[in-house]
C-alpha cells in the first residue's frame, strides 16, 4: 500500500467507537439481565471476535445500522460452547473472558491467530490457577490455545507484576464468581473502564490508590451504553495535525478518561496545540479536540505516564522523529508483548526512513529533526505501526510503502477514507 502525501489537513471527524469499551458492553450486556443497547460500536475485526465468542455461548447479539442489542442471560446464563472459541488477533478478548470462563460450570477451550499465540498469558493464568480454576496451555508455553475447566472460585487479593487493565479485568471479572471478596493492586494505574462500566451495570466495584476490588454474585442489569470515539484511533489525527503544516483538524466526541488521556499531555509538553471543546461526563469522559499544526520538540516519556499510553507509543515514536530535539521513553517494556515487539519493529522501521533511533530494553531513545525519506515498512500485521506509518508516509519525502497495510481493519476499517477526507 503506497502512501500519498498529506498537505494541509483540515475537517471535522467523528472517531470509531472506543475498542476497550465496546468489548466490555458486548461481555457486562451478556452477563446482564436484559437486553443492552450499545451505540457508536466499533466495527473493528477484535470487537467483532468479542461478539462471536459470545454467541457460541448462547447469547443473542444483533447487530443493526447504529446499534449493537445483546441480549442478556445473568451471571450463569452461559452455555457451553460447541466448539474452540476463536478470539481473533484480540488480546483484550482473550484475557477477559478467561476470567469469565474461569467461574463457568463448564470446560471451554479458546484459541486465536498467530500473534495471539505468542502472546503471554501467564500473567492471568497464574491469579486465575490462585482462585481456583484449571487452566493449560495447549503447547505448555504460557500462551493460547487455552484449556479452561470452571469450577468454584476463591476470593483472592492479587498484587500484579504488571499495570495492566487486561490483567487486571480479567481477575476482577472471576472474582464476580468467587466465594469472597476478590481485589487486585497494581505496581501503577490502568486504564479503568471495567471498574466504571462494571459499576454502572450494578456491580459493587471500589477503587482505592492502585487497587480495585470487587464483591462476588452482582446482580447485574442490562443498560444503554453510548461508546465515546476511541482516542488510541484519534493519536493517528492527532499527530497529523500537528505534524501537517497549515493543519486545522476538529476530532468530535473523545474519550479524555484520565487513565487514557498520557497521549494529549505528551503532545501539550511537545508544543503540540491541542484545545479541549464541550467536555462532558456521561459515565465516560469525552470533549472535542481541536488540533493545530504545531512545531513539536522532544520530550522524556516514562513512569507512572506510560500505561495511559501504552497503545500510542508508535504514534509518539513518529512525532519525535519530526521533532526537533530528542525524545526518550522508558518503562514501556510492555510494548514487546503487544500485537509485535513494537520497540524493535518501530526502530527498525524508522532507520529505514533515515531517523536516528536507539532501541532500549523498556523503550527508545530518538534524536529528532532529521530529514525523512521514503521506505518500505513492514507493519507486521499490526494495525498500530501501520497507521502510525501511514502518518509518516504522508510527511516524509519520497514514497513510502506499507506490507499488510489492511491490518488496520482490527481496530480502524475506515481509517485511511478517513485520513484522506482531511485533505
Amino acid at each position: 500500500m503506497e502512501i500519498p502525501k498529506l498537505n494541509k489537513l483540515h475537517g471535522k471527524l467523528t472517531i470509531p467507537g472506543d475498542k476497550s469499551i465496546s468489548h466490555r458492553a458486548v461481555m457486562f450486556g451478556a452477563l446482564a439481565q436484559g437486553t443492552t443497547r450499545i451505540t457508536h460500536f466499533l466495527e473493528g475485526a477484535d470487537c467483532l471476535s468479542t461478539i462471536s465468542c459470545f454467541q457460541a455461548m448462547g447469547i443473542h447479539i444483533q447487530k443493526n445500522k447504529d446499534e449493537v442489542l445483546v441480549e442478556g442471560k445473568g451471571l450463569h446464563g452461559l452455555q457451553a460452547p460447541l466448539d474452540i472459541l476463536d478470539v481473533g488477533n484480540s488480546g483484550t478478548t482473550t484475557r477477559l473472558i478467561s476470567g469469565i470462563l474461569a467461574g463457568q460450570d463448564f470446560t471451554s477451550r479458546l484459541t486465536g491467530d498467530a500473534s495471539i499465540c505468542q502472546r503471554p498469558m501467564g500473567r492471568i493464568i497464574t491469579p486465575l490457577s490462585m482462585m481456583g480454576a484449571q487452566i493449560t496451555s495447549q503447547n505448555q508455553n504460557g500462551c493460547a490455545p487455552l484449556t479452561i475447566q470452571g469450577g468454584h472460585l476463591h476470593g483472592i487479593h492479587y498484587q500484579s507484576p504488571v499495570a495492566s487493565a487486561q490483567v487486571k479485568s480479567c481477575v476482577l471479572l472471576a472474582g464476580m464468581y468467587a466465594d469472597a471478596p476478590t481485589s487486585v493492586t497494581e505496581p501503577v494505574l490502568s486504564r479503568n473502564h471495567t471498574e466504571l462500566m462494571l459499576n454502572y451495570f450494578g456491580a459493587q466495584v471500589t477503587s482505592k490508590g492502585t487497587t480495585a476490588a470487587i464483591l462476588p454474585q452482582p446482580d447485574l442489569k442490562a443498560r444503554d451504553i453510548t461508546v465515546p470515539g476511541d482516542i488510541s484511533s484519534a493519536a493517528y489525527f492527532i499527530a497529523a495535525g500537528l505534524l501537517v503544516p497549515g493543519s486545522e483538524i476538529l476530532l468530535c466526541n473523545v474519550g479524555i478518561n484520565p487513565t487514557r488521556d498520557g497521549l494529549l499531555r505528551v503532545c501539550q509538553a511537545m508544543g503540540g496545540d491541542i484545545t479541549l471543546l464541550n467536555v462532558r461526563n456521561d459515565g465516560e469522559p469525552t470533549a472535542d479536540l481541536l488540533i493545530r499544526s504545531s512545531s513539536l520538540h522532544g520530550t522524556e516519556i516514562k513512569g507512572e505516564i506510560i500505561p495511559t499510553l501504552i497503545d500510542e507509543i508508535p504514534m509518539i515514536a513518529v512525532m519525535a522523529a519530526f521533532a526537533e530535539g530528542t525524545t526518550v521513553i522508558r518503562d514501556a517494556a510492555e510494548l514487546k508483548v503487544k500485537e509485535s515487539d513494537r520497540i524493535q519493529v518501530m526502530t527498525d522501521n524508522l532507520t529505514r526512513m533515515g531517523a536516528d533511533v536507539e532501541a532500549l530494553p523498556d523503550g527508545m531513545i530518538i534524536h529528532g529533526g532529521k530529514p525523512l525519506h521514503g521506505a518500505t515498512i513492514d507493519s507486521h500485521k499490526d494495525h498500530r505501526i501501520a497507521m502510525s506509518f501511514a502518518v509518516a508516509g504522508g510527511i516524509c519525502e519520497g514514497s513510502l510503502t506499507i506490507t499488510d497495510g489492511e491490518c488496520v481493519n482490527i481496530s480502524y476499517p475506515e481509517f485511511y477514507t478517513d485520513l484522506y477526507s482531511l485533505l
